[in-house]
């Protein structure tokens, strides 16, 4: 995956998680691009691409801040950020000839093991 995909998909992760709330601001293009020794170009398509989304919102002379989201769209995003690695599970299991019943009980007892 490409890298800005991934800074993408991490601070969507971490919205959807609440380690970042509304109005955190984001590292600047260029604190973010030597943190994570990387062209600023990647960091700055990847503020883009989630300003674009509406993730993310540009303020007069502030960083970029996280959007507010309105409380059913907060369900939403965890859920869109589970979806993925289910889809990939799903797969493995269709794979492997188990039911959808055999994968949602394995996948039960992984949420419970998981649980802290």
């Amino acid at each position: 995956m490409p890298a800005y995909r991934q800074i993408m998909e991490q601070i969507r992760l971490q919205i959807a998680s609440g380690m970042l709330q509304a109005d955190d601001e984001l590292p600047s293009t260029r604190a973010l691009s030597v943190t994570l020794s990387l062209n600023p170009m990647t960091i700055s398509k990847a503020y883009g691409l989630l300003e674009r989304d509406g993730v993310l919102e540009r303020r007069r002379g502030q960083t970029l801040v996280v959007r507010a989201l309105h409380a059913d769209d907060v369900e939403t995003k965890k859920l869109d950020q589970l979806r993925p690695s289910l889809t990939g599970a799903a797969g493995v299991a269709r794979q492997l000839g188990l039911s959808p019943a055999q994968a949602v009980r394995v996948f039960r007892e992984v949420l419970d093991q998981a649980q802290p």
